[in-house]
């Protein structure tokens, strides 16, 4: 390697919860640079979840890492080329790439779902996560599915 691998930013924890985890979805739930405004979605995403699910017995934070535990895949396929042929090779995912990949899969199905702003549509997809079911989890479903029909290619991990 040439370069030198960048250094990891700190992050520091959201004010309300005082967890990272919670400034990284927000960070990915941002449009440009609007902090507070993606914030405030979440926010009011996670009291909606309060709201709909008392009888689940736990604070809606809890009920958000859950959420996003369901959909937060394993195991991933990449494209390998070998000798003039493509492979879809299944490959293990780093921990902190997993974590990316089920927080910008649930903010990118919430986009999709139809609503009326973006913290119903968001509290609807964290649910759904949370009954594992919709979007993302499916989606993570497909991922698993996709590296089980190509393990015969596992040997070719690099």
């Amino acid at each position: 390697m040439r370069k030198a691998k960048p250094k990891k930013r700190v992050i520091l924890p959201d004010p309300v919860y005082g967890d990272v985890k919670v400034t990284k979805f927000v960070n990915h739930l941002m449009y440009d640079g609007k902090k507070s405004i993606a914030y405030s979605i979440f926010y009011n995403a996670l009291s909606i979840v309060e709201k709909k699910m008392k009888d689940a017995e736990k604070p809606s934070l809890e009920i958000w890492k859950k959420a996003l535990d369901n959909i937060t895949p394993q195991v991933e396929v990449k494209s390998r080329r070998i000798g003039g042929a493509t492979f879809q090779v299944p490959t293990e995912i780093r921990p902190d790439r997993k974590e990316a990949i089920s927080m910008k899969n649930m903010i990118s199905f919430a986009r999709k779902r139809s609503g009326k702003n973006m913290a119903e549509k968001l509290s609807a997809e964290i649910m759904d996560a949370y009954n594992e079911q919709g979007g993302a989890f499916k989606r993570k479903e497909d991922m698993h599915r996709m590296a089980e029909a190509n393990r015969a290619f596992a040997h070719f991990r690099f």
